[in-house]
Formats: C-alpha cells, sequence, structure tokens
C-alpha cells in the first residue's frame, strides 16, 4: 500500500459536487503538486485530507491505516500537517511562542499539572522551549526568537508557520498556496526552503499553488482539477503542453499568465 493514497473522494455540498471522484497515491519522499483554476476544488481536497470535511465518499488511507473521518487533531497526531492559504499565526505572541503552541499535542501532564507546575510538566515545559528553539534556528529564524509573530516580514511570517507544522513532528506536510502574497525574490527564498525542509526533515509534500513558477519548479509530479474533476496528470513539462490544461487557465485568466 502507498504510504498515503486517497480513493474516489468525493465532496457534496447540496446539489453542488465540489470534488468528484478525486484520487492521489504519495510515496515517501514525493514532492507532488495539485493544481487547478479558482474554485476547482483544491482546498476541498486538502480539508478532506486534514479532517477538516467528512468526504461523501471515498476512504483515505495513511501509512497502511484508513484515516477517513478523524478529526483533525487525531490526524495531526498521526503525522499530517498543513498550512493555509490565509496566514493563521498568534500575530501578537512571539516567534518562539507559535512554534510552542504545536508542541502541546506530544505533552503527557494533565491541565492540572500545567497549573500546579509538577515536575513533570516542568520538565516537558523545559523541553518544549529547547525543541522550539532549535526548530527556529533549522528554519533560520532563531534570532527571531523574541519577535512579535506580526511584527516579521510576509516571507518571514510564511516561514513561520511551516515551522509551527514542523512542530507536530508531521512526515505527511499539506501546504496550502505558500507563495500568495509574495514577491518573486521571497518566492524564489521560498522555494530553496521546501526543499531544504523536505530533505532535512525526511518529509512528504502536496503542494497547493497559483504561483507556476515554484509549481513548475520544484514538484515531480502534478495534478490538475478543474471544477471538481482530475482533467490531467504528469511531469511539470507534460502539464505546461497539456491542451487542457492550458484552456482551463486560459479561460479563468483571459490570456494572462497562464501556466508558463
Amino acid at each position: 500500500m502507498p504510504f498515503f493514497s486517497a480513493e474516489h473522494l468525493t465532496m457534496r455540498f447540496g446539489g453542488l459536487t465540489a470534488v468528484d471522484d478525486f484520487s492521489l497515491d504519495l510515496e515517501t519522499g514525493d514532492l507532488i503538486g495539485l493544481i487547478g483554476p479558482n474554485g476547482a476544488g483544491k482546498t476541498t481536497v486538502f480539508n478532506m485530507i486534514s479532517g477538516s470535511l467528512k468526504p461523501t465518499q471515498g476512504k483515505i488511507f495513511f501509512q497502511g491505516q484508513e484515516i477517513t473521518g478523524l478529526k483533525p487533531n487525531a490526524i495531526t497526531r498521526r503525522g499530517i500537517a498543513r498550512t493555509f492559504q490565509n496566514i493563521r499565526l498568534f500575530q501578537d505572541l512571539k516567534v518562539i511562542e507559535n512554534v510552542m503552541i504545536s508542541y502541546h499535542g506530544h505533552l503527557r501532564s494533565s491541565f492540572m499539572g500545567a497549573v500546579l507546575k509538577t515536575p513533570l510538566y516542568n520538565r516537558e515545559e523545559r523541553e518544549m522551549i529547547e525543541g522550539a528553539m532549535v526548530l527556529l534556528r533549522r528554519v533560520r529564524l532563531g534570532e527571531m526568537s523574541q519577535e512579535r509573530a506580526g511584527a516579521l516580514p510576509y516571507g518571514q511570517q510564511r516561514r513561520l508557520e511551516i515551522a509551527r507544522a514542523l512542530a507536530t513532528r508531521p512526515s505527511l506536510l499539506l501546504l496550502d498556496e505558500p507563495a500568495a502574497g509574495m514577491n518573486p525574490q521571497e518566492t524564489e527564498e521560498l522555494m530553496e526552503f521546501i526543499l531544504q525542509v523536505k530533505e532535512d526533515f525526511g518529509l512528504t509534500v502536496l503542494l497547493i499553488e497559483h504561483d507556476m513558477r515554484v509549481v513548475m519548479g520544484i514538484c515531480q509530479w502534478i495534478k490538475v482539477l478543474d471544477y471538481g474533476a482530475e482533467i490531467a496528470e504528469g511531469t511539470p513539462r507534460e502539464i505546461q503542453q497539456n491542451p487542457r490544461v492550458i484552456t482551463a487557465y486560459l479561460g479563468e485568466e483571459e490570456g494572462g499568465e497562464g501556466i508558463a
């Protein structure tokens, strides 16, 4: 069985079919892109995988076990983490505090342990701080650990959001439009960062992205959705030359940047 498998996923909202019979297999170490025009159903796929939505039909398997319909916290504990198109940092908390929050899912001490400052909680709190600092240094944010998250430049906020996802200790990372709102230099740095994080942390990555420079530059394989249905899959070069994909993008963007 593949490392991750989504089988015939369908998501209906009343009379609207947002995703129709979508399937995907991932092997360990893959970096796969999921693209398509606005409203194609990409984020709905992410929401089903991460537990925010229960598929109307279909099944999801991760590391040999079915996870269909599990709650988001249960899926996170099993090793799947995600980021969001709109940055969801705690803007008024420090950088290190944002990362520490993600460690709480691994704590063994209870709420009362935290209130009473038991030896177990004190030890785990020290380990949490030390772990957060190690992680921040690995993603080149160590010097900003005491800064307010909302004061970071936009590109570094994106990096912090990925760091916070990494703190949950995932083996599968879902990135939802990580380059959204970035300038060209930030985008180039992000591409290098994603490849670095993938290798350093031994991750499998599924990426949604509208910026085709990112998708074509780092993805090994690409699947394309349009109106909830898969219309193509292949290597970046094959997708660039696929007539159905070109039509889908030009139809949305009226002759814009397309899939160059």
